[in-house]
């Protein structure tokens, strides 16, 4: 199968790496930068440099792009897709493209398959990409409208280069999921580093602020995008969590331990319940 890889920053040069580990795909690689293309090519993570008049000879094209530049680059280079082939993302949001997707596809005779391989790092572009990144994560497909049998294709797929699970979804669910378990995350981060006692941590830190503070590493040009895209999902979750510390703040402004243990049990038992 003939594989182009649209975009060689750390996804994209990750996909490309574990294609070329995990099977004898033939992979084609586009990057806005010659330099970056050269070296993915140097390091065999490529089998060739693309362009777009390369996506002709693609079975599968995997967008590894910014969501709003996904949309771009297909309404721009759809004309060169070959008819039947797969087109699928990697993008964290899925409301704000698909329906977009699903026109074009539906335009230049494409199949679209949205999905959105959870794995990542704090750092970015193609000299952090890895070709054990995806290794037992979860592969996420909302299949908008694609056929069964083309759905398992890139099911299969993602299982032979490493994934661990796929799971088969909505584009609103995924939103609505990703909200809590990925943007609240890096929010709270984010949130977390600006109190004026950061830049102070080092001696008295350990495990807490590593854990807490991890993802506000953050590319805020990206991220940006992703947050907007999902306000209300992630607004809706945002208001669930000022709720909660609301309450906590509340029970020690006013010095009752029991409402303070209360809350802090919950959460225990939550944790628990959940066996993690």
């Amino acid at each position: 199968m003939n594989i182009a890889v649209i975009g060689l920053g750390i996804i994209g040069g990750s996909y490309c790496k574990t294609i070329k580990k995990h099977t004898n795909h033939h992979v084609i690689g586009v990057n806005r930068s010659a330099e970056v293309a050269e070296r993915a090519l140097s390091d065999g993570a490529v089998d060739e440099i693309g362009t777009a008049e390369s996506l002709g000879k693609a079975d599968l094209i995997i967008l590894c792009m910014y969501p709003g530049a996904c949309i771009d680059y297909i309404s721009a280079n759809g004309k060169y897709i070959k008819k039947g082939a797969i087109v699928t993302d990697s993008s964290g949001i899925k409301r704000a493209i698909c329906p977009q997707l699903e026109e074009l596809s539906r335009e230049f005779g494409f199949v679209f398959i949205g999905s959105h391989p959870m794995a990542g790092k704090e750092k970015n572009g193609y000299e952090v990409s890895d070709d054990s990144l995806f290794d037992g994560a979860s592969f996420i497909i909302t299949p908008c409208g694609a056929p069964p049998e083309r759905v398992e294709q890139l099911s299969d797929f993602a299982l032979s280069i490493g994934f661990g699970t796929v799971k088969i979804t909505t584009p609103e669910e995924h939103d609505r999921m990703i909200a809590f378990t990925s943007q609240l995350p890096h929010v709270l981060a984010c949130s977390y580093v600006l109190s004026p006692s950061c830049p102070n941590h080092d001696g008295f830190s350990a495990g807490s602020y590593r854990d807490v503070s991890r993802v506000a590493n953050i590319n805020s040009k990206l991220w940006s995008e992703l947050f907007l895209e999902n306000r209300e999902p992630l607004i809706e979750e945002l208001d669930i969590l000022i709720k909660n510390i609301t309450n906590i703040i509340d029970s020690i402004k006013n010095n009752d331990k029991a409402a303070l243990e209360e809350l802090l049990e919950q959460g225990h038992l939550v944790k628990q319940r959940l066996g993690e």
